[in-house]
């Protein structure tokens, strides 16, 4: 039997990727005893900082900040612990094949599609305004959980009645044009809402990359004009819509979070991963260690991807029967590739040749809907596109850290692949060759681009799911689509951060508000968790 004496923690969590340390950080600094447990010999789950190549040092996974909620930020003192986020100087940079390119950053997006598009441009600034509209209903709803639609009798439900009452009236106060054009956004693609507003291939590629980052599917299926908007409510430094990069990578904001969980008493261990949630009568009261140690708690909090909790950490007659159902069915994989690459020297784009701001942006290889189209059905037939969309970045313009000097290093987040090679075939028998054709990619642009690696990192879906838990891939835990969000994420009945099972949490990124470096979350569940007990 568990033991509830005052030797049990008052919560494990499973995980220190960065949604389990805001977590840990906040119920410690309430006063709860946390043990954080942490597979890999490093916290910070996708967001981690290593040298991959002797001297080179880059963000592994997760690779650029905007969706770090300020709360978070300002809550945890994340500056005090070491954390410093500079902007780039510009957001995107758009070569294009004909030898022409679009740039976009603050003052200058207009006048760019200006070059592409009169009316585009004028329509550019309702676009932006409008966009935000609906940005600032995600951002008003990402630090509360959601209804808790279908939970409990009718007591329990008074409270979710309550938050229900709360979003119908921000709802309400949209005018009814923008209410269904919100709507709009959760259900049709994103090439048909930036139809709406554009006729330039190159400003439609432009956003349209963020309907598809991170989602293995085409700018033309349905949902993708959400997964555009979470990624438009993001801010950066105070600067809304902004991208920034944190000095000394990704690893660095996970660094300060833990280094603020551990001041405020939380304890961490690495090289210490979970065999299994450990249930006595229903009820979650602990877990098992890989090196089989028995730990108690009164909370169980799960900083992993929902499938992987419910299929591998429980035993299946552990489980109730339609969240089994419901993780059968949970949709993962982002159709990623990703790769780190240690330069001798920067890039030369033919378009926009010798160094610049531009390489400070977010470099994306995608010029239009199209092409982003024909790269999805591309890989979904042969495994992999052979025009795939690349997106660049290149840290070490805005962070002398990272490479020795005159040198530099290269994150590059590539779609589309499959999460499951057809045809029996593994990642493992092909990751070289796709790298090589991600090289090439970038070559077509920058002659003299493959030349220049002294070293990469490599990083399959199959990697990724290996290294990170991250299934299939899936840098989200799970799919951005209608019915895996909001009160439907993970499932009906759980969208409160409460697991299948008393005493059992979820904190990661498979619960609302979503994927991405966001927090929301760990500081959510951590607030649940603190009005339980």
């Amino acid at each position: 039997m568990a033991n509830p004496s005052a030797q049990a923690w008052d919560a494990v969590i499973i995980g220190a990727g960065h949604n389990g340390l805001v977590c840990a950080a906040y119920l410690a600094r309430a006063g709860k005893r946390v043990l954080v447990l942490e597979r890999r010999g490093v916290v910070g789950g996708a967001a981690v900082t290593e040298e991959f190549h002797p001297g080179f040092r880059n963000s592994v996974a997760s690779y650029t900040v905007s969706l770090l909620q300020p709360k978070v930020i300002a809550d945890l003192d994340l500056p005090g612990h070491g954390l410093t986020v500079v902007p780039r100087r510009i957001n995107n940079f758009l070569p294009l094949p004909d030898g022409g390119y679009l740039l976009a950053g603050t003052g200058l997006t207009q006048a760019e599609v200006r070059r592409f598009s009169v009316r585009d441009a004028q329509q550019l600034p309702v676009y932006e305004q409008r966009l935000e509209v609906f940005a600032d209903v995600l951002r008003a709803v990402a630090l509360q959980a959601p209804p808790n639609v279908g939970s409990g009798h009718w007591l329990q439900a008074l409270p979710e009645l309550w938050r229900a009452g709360q979003l119908g009236r921000r709802l309400h106060a949209l005018s009814p044009g923008l209410r269904q054009e919100l709507l709009d956004l959760f259900t049709i693609s994103a090439a048909e809402y930036l139809d709406r507003w554009f006729e330039s291939a190159p400003i439609k590629a432009l956003f349209g990359f963020d309907g598809v980052v991170g989602n293995y599917a085409s700018p033309y299926a349905p949902g993708t004009a959400y997964v555009l908007l979470h990624h438009a409510f993001g801010q950066s430094n105070g600067v809304k819509g902004a991208w920034g990069h944190a000095i000394g990578g990704m690893g660095a904001i996970t660094q300060a979070m833990a280094r603020a969980a551990i001041q405020a008493g939380a304890q961490i261990r690495t090289d210490a991963g979970v065999r299994r949630v450990r249930v006595e009568a229903g009820r979650a009261v602990g877990v098992e260690t890989l090196e089989g140690e028995r730990i108690d708690a009164r909370a169980v909090v799960a900083n992993v991807n929902p499938k992987l909790l419910y299929e591998q950490l429980l035993a299946a007659d552990e489980v109730p029967a339609p969240t089994r159902e419901r993780m059968a069915n949970w949709r993962c994989g982002s159709g990623t590739f990703r790769m780190n690459v240690a330069l001798s020297q920067l890039p030369d784009f033919r378009c926009l040749p010798g160094a610049g701001d531009h390489l400070t942006a977010g470099i994306i290889i995608a010029p239009s809907l199209d092409y982003m189209d024909r790269a999805y059905t591309d890989a979904r037939q042969h495994g992999w596109s052979r025009e795939p969309i690349v997106e660049m970045l290149i840290p070490s313009t805005l962070d002398d850290s990272l490479a020795p000097p005159g040198q530099h290093v290269a994150s590059l987040f590539c779609q589309h692949v499959a999460p499951q090679l057809p045809h029996g075939r593994s990642w493992d028998d092909h990751r070289d060759e796709v790298a090589d054709l991600m090289i090439a990619t970038v070559e077509q642009h920058a002659p003299g681009f493959a030349a220049s690696v002294l070293g990469r990192q490599v990083l399959s879906p199959l990697d990724l799911e290996r290294t990170f838990g991250l299934i299939g891939g899936d840098i989200f835990h799970g799919a951005l689509s209608l019915n895996q969000l909001f009160s439907a994420r993970p499932m009906l009945g759980q969208a409160d951060y409460r697991g299948a099972l008393p005493g059992l949490y979820l904190c990661g990124s498979g619960a609302h508000p979503g994927g991405g470096v966001t927090g929301a979350p760990g500081h959510n569940a951590a607030q649940v968790i603190l009005r339980d007990r």
